[in-house]
């Protein structure tokens, strides 16, 4: 996640935490009304920025990635137009028409071409969006500095909670602010669900070396979550750089060091907020795979134990039942030596070269009850670590996923 030395941590973040970025929202009536009646936003750069993204894989991609997509190649944006309640997701080509209408609705009350608005949409699948709801909703959007919290509130759907982070730092003689939020809390299992994250800074950063930044970020951060082992149809991660900062352009180097790492912290902290509010869940899990073959390996190995529905069934449950673990590890794909494995929850090994240690069951199982549980695999047949991120499978997950849409 890079050194502490290199950014701080700004309380609250958020998508205006940047200079030159302001953010509005409204209800629009897309969603149910609640207590937070939030679902239509619109994020703007006050001049032209490099953008980079990150989409789902799923093939079965929403129109607003196929919108965005397309802007993301071009490498620069002036805003992004979210709403929630409804994913626009297989709604054919009239999905299409509609994802760029919000686009040009957008850059019309912006004064920006419709080229330079990305898209993005969350909630039910298979229903075309009311566009009528979203015209008069988006004339309706006030922009402000101060407009990072309405911006959070209404991108979520099933999120108890919105959730934003930031981070500073120094480039080249100028200080730079990292800001985001992200909405996710049921359909999450990202391959870069429904998972959207929004990126800002006021860093001047080269588009090509910010796609590389952010695909470092996202691969240590939001593709080493899971909450059910769902990967979306509208998965979205971007960030913009406007360079309101006045640092000389990042395109690598120590300046490139210092960036990625605060960037990372950034989406790692809104990906962690993603899984201790993921649907039902009362538990944060953390697993550290460490003494890998490979990266690959040890990602591999460590999403494999925070997907597995019985780990998470264990955890729920406080259960020390540390072969669920080694199981998910067995069929990652990851080299193994089953002979040579040490395994811990906490301070407390379950597990040395291999064999069960005495007594450890029971000294773990307070350790289990608390609200996060941190498994630490040694596989000791390489050099190679990694992180990935879940949460416990609950009683209310089933509620929440049995009548979502009825």
């Amino acid at each position: 996640m890079g050194s502490a030395k290199q950014y701080r941590p700004v309380a609250g973040g958020g998508v205006t935490l940047a200079a030159g970025f302001t953010a509005g929202a409204v209800y629009a009536g897309i969603k149910t009304p609640g207590p937070d009646k939030l679902d239509l936003a619109i994020l703007a750069s006050d001049r032209p920025a490099a953008v980079a993204g990150i989409f789902t894989t799923n093939a079965f991609c929403a129109a607003p990635v196929v919108v965005s997509r397309a802007i993301v190649a071009a490498g620069r944006a002036r805003a992004i137009i979210v709403n929630a309640g409804n994913a626009n997701a297989c709604t054919g080509e009239q999905g299409l028409l509609d994802a760029r209408e919000m686009a040009s609705l957008a850059g019309g009350k912006l004064d920006v071409d419709q080229t330079e608005v990305l898209v993005a949409s969350t909630g039910v699948i298979g229903v075309p969006l009311p566009m009528d709801l979203i015209r008069d909703g988006a004339a309706s959007i006030e922009m402000k500095a101060a407009g990072a919290a309405e911006f959070s509130r209404a991108i979520i759907t099933t999120d108890t909670h919105p959730k934003s982070a930031g981070a500073e730092l120094e480039l080249g003689g100028k200080t730079v602010r990292i800001g985001g939020s992200a909405k996710g809390a049921g359909m999450i299992h990202p391959n870069m669900a429904t998972l959207l994250a929004f990126v800002t800074t006021d860093a001047a950063v080269d588009p090509g070396f910010l796609q590389t930044a952010l695909s470092r970020a996202g691969g240590d951060s939001f593709n080493m979550i899971t909450v059910d082992g769902d990967t979306s149809t509208n998965d979205t991660l971007v960030v913009l750089a406007n360079g309101a900062a006045g640092n000389p352009v990042v395109t690598g180097g120590q300046d490139g060091e210092k960036f990625t790492a605060a960037l990372t912290y950034v989406c790692g902290e809104l990906a962690k907020a993603i899984v201790a509010d993921g649907e039902g869940a009362t538990k944060l899990i953390r697993v550290d795979v460490r003494g890998a073959a490979s990266d690959a390996d040890a990602r591999a190995a460590a999403r494999s134990v925070v997907r597995s529905p019985l780990v998470k069934s264990a955890v729920y449950g406080s259960d020390p039942n540390w072969g669920r673990v080694l199981c998910a590890i067995g069929y990652s794909g990851a080299q193994v030596d089953p002979m040579a494995v040490d395994l811990f929850v906490g301070s407390v090994q379950l597990v040395k070269a291999g064999a069960p240690v005495p007594g450890s069951r029971e000294e773990a199982e307070p350790v289990m009850k608390e609200q996060e549980v941190n498994f630490v695999a040694d596989l000791h047949v390489g050099e190679s670590g990694a992180t990935a991120w879940g949460c416990d499978l609950t009683e209310a997950y089933v509620v929440e996923n049995s009548a979502y849409t009825t």
